[in-house]
């Protein structure tokens, strides 16, 4: 006797060995034994064998036309022997039965179990819409297939384009498109980038770069930099009740700086003393943390820097309200102090203010005459001069004052990008200039701008207002709500005040001050929600930011070796595997590179640069020289505060 079962979700045929009243003991044809509830069992036969009978009971089935079956079908429950004798019409033999199971088993959109080998067929409505259903995932199938086998073929399907930002950076893999390029992908051995890069969908390396980070970090349209409508601020020359500073204000930046935070004066005073405003761009009368555009800083935390381009915190037009532009006369807040003649602060005040600003001083007019050099050798004759002289003059004795005088300086690297050119990289052409960090121009600016940042955070301290700080402490720098010291800094409190059109932060810091200095509520408690969320959010956003700009740089840095055609850089020892290159700031890592002392200058072969992996490969050629003793690492700036002037 042999039987036919289920079990498992699976249809057997085996001989009984035991027939019980409740189970079988089964001899599978694998020669498996098996117990076996009877419930389980659907079909007792003698002949033919039971691996004979599933095989032609399989080979029947694909036979039996399924729209049929079910046209002919009871429209109550049925068993499977039921419908198998009206099907053959007649007694079946048990390969006919077994065949008409196993169809009825594989078409559950025609036929609903309801029990071990019984059935009733799905009602007409239910069975068109699944039908239905059934050719919708055909034609998605052949669709897919479809934009797969394009991708392959180095075509790009119509449905790419517009989802290209998606696929790239965050795939939906429930949508075609995507399961498309996936099986491409694993056809090719390519990645997703590599595909479409060789369909063409990638024309320029450097949006796909820009469009991860702009696709993460500004998703309320999915990589769009624009602000939508917002209410314009409070026009800044209508804020009549300010008075006017009766100075000849001065800013100092580079050539592409728009968004003109600090400016400076200096009134020489008869007793050999001297008057020193140290003035910070006001936008925090104009706009309120509620409004929109106080929502608008407030998503997006910071400016966004990069090589050739920047992404403005604030609108382009509100930026231009409040800038400290030459020729005109702007709120601001300013913190004079009265400095005796021998350099010492006396006094510190601040007001709010409007102030004439009279010129925006740029880096590269004045350095060159304004430098180490000149001023060892006596300064030639230029605009603002004898304030520069005096106020570096004051500079030196306040970094000296916070223990960091004499400290050397790192390099410092200027990207400017010209985007009329085009080159075989893609459009822009790329400047890197080395600069020494450090200048007296550097020097002046950050050591007025720790002033005013301390100075201020002290003040928000002593008058019981939250603020949020900038603290450092073994080696760690972190945002606080707590007046901690800055050790990196030498000062005992920082607080971010002095960039409020460029830094979240500061604009905060800065609404906090103003309530302080006319006496009304501040925004802000130290344990309101919004001011511990803004703290958290800003350190987060701000070291992606940071983290960007890096990537953009090694990006820029890599463009410009392929741009001038470098086959050979020489780089500087920093350990094992990695080098400094000594023209632009790029650290590489070779494998073949020998142990070496630190800063022994080698020469490296560029063997490939790949732009959208912003991965370069070099190889070791030769060593230059024999370095000299390395300088302590002490040399190295590791103040964590490359933004202090700012």
């Amino acid at each position: 006797m042999n039987v036919l079962f289920e079990e498992e979700g699976a249809f057997k045929a085996g001989s009984v060995l035991a027939d019980n009243d409740s189970s079988l003991q089964i001899e599978l044809p694998s020669g498996k034994r098996s117990k076996v509830k009877a419930a389980n069992v659907l079909l007792r036969f003698d002949s033919p064998p039971p691996a004979e009978l599933i095989e032609r009971a399989e080979a029947q089935a694909e036979e039996i036309d399924t729209d049929f079956l079910w046209e002919v079908c009871a429209d109550g429950e049925f068993g499977f022997a039921e419908l198998a004798t009206e099907y053959v019409g007649g007694k079946p033999g048990p390969v006919e039965a077994a065949a008409v199971l196993l169809r009825l088993h594989s078409a559950p959109i025609y036929f609903h179990r309801k029990g071990k080998g019984r059935f009733r067929k799905a009602p007409p409505e239910i069975l068109q819409a699944a039908l239905a259903g059934m050719e919708k995932k055909r034609q998605l199938a052949l669709n897919i297939e479809r934009m797969a086998g394009e991708l392959r073929a180095g075509a790009l399907p119509a449905e790419i384009p517009p989802l290209l930002r998606e696929l790239l950076y965050k795939p939906d893999r429930n949508k075609p498109e995507t399961k498309a390029l996936e099986a491409a992908c694993a056809e090719t051995g390519l990645s997703a980038p590599r595909l479409l890069e060789k369909c063409g969908a990638l024309a320029d390396t450097h949006e796909y770069h820009l469009g991860r980070f702009l696709f993460e970090y500004f998703p309320e349209n999915r990589g769009g930099t624009g602000f939508g409508e917002f209410a314009a601020p409070l026009d800044p020359t209508a804020l009549s009740n300010l008075p006017d500073a009766a100075v000849r204000a001065f800013s100092i930046d580079d050539a592409h700086t728009t968004e003109i935070d600090d400016a400076f004066s200096l009134e020489m005073l008869a007793d050999g003393g001297m008057r020193v405003g140290i003035h910070i761009a006001a936008p925090g009368l104009g706009i309120t943390p509620d409004s929109g555009l106080g929502r608008i800083a407030r998503n997006r935390l910071s400016t966004v820097y990069m090589p050739g381009r920047k992404i403005t915190m604030l609108p382009e037009d509100v930026v231009e309200r409040f800038t400290l532009a030459a020729g005109r006369s702007v709120p601001a807040i300013s913190l004079y102090l009265d400095v005796a003649s021998d350099l010492r602060i006396l006094k510190r005040e601040t007001r709010l203010e409007r102030v004439p600003v009279v010129a925006n001083l740029r880096h590269h007019d004045i350095e060159p005459l304004f430098n180490e050099e000149t001023l060892a050798s006596g300064l030639p004759e230029f605009p603002f001069r004898d304030e520069l002289k005096r106020l570096w003059e004051l500079a030196t004795v306040l970094e000296a004052g916070r223990g960091a005088a004499g400290q050397q300086n790192r390099k410092d690297y200027n990207f400017v990008v010209d985007w009329s050119a085009a080159t075989p990289q893609g459009t822009g052409r790329i400047a890197i200039d080395e600069r020494q960090r450090g200048s007296p121009l550097d020097t002046l600016v950050a050591e007025l701008m720790i002033v005013a940042n301390s100075t201020w955070g002290a003040d928000l301290r002593d008058a019981g207002i939250a603020a949020l700080y900038r603290a450092q402490g073994a080696g760690k720098t972190r945002m606080t709500t707590v007046a901690a010291p800055h050790e990196g800094l030498g000062v005992d409190c920082y607080a971010w005040s002095s960039s409020p059109l460029r830094r979240y932060v500061d604009l905060v810091n800065q609404w906090q001050l103003i309530a302080w200095l006319q006496g009304g509520t501040p925004p802000y408690t130290a344990k309101s929600a919004e001011f511990l969320a803004a703290l958290r959010d800003f350190e987060l956003t701000y070291a992606a930011y940071a983290d960007f700009q890096r990537d953009m740089e090694r990006y820029w840095c890599l463009r410009w070796l392929l741009q001038e055609d470098e086959k050979t850089v020489v780089a500087a020892v920093l350990k094992e595997n990695l080098a400094r290159l000594d023209r632009i700031p790029l650290v590489v890592k070779s494998m073949s590179l020998p142990d070496l002392p630190r800063a022994t200058p080698v020469r490296l072969a560029v063997d490939a640069i790949d732009l959208l992996a912003a991965e370069i490969t070099v190889r070791f050629v030769e060593s230059l020289e024999i370095p000299p003793p390395a300088a302590p690492d002490a040399a190295i700036d590791t103040t964590g505060e490359p933004e202090a002037a700012g």
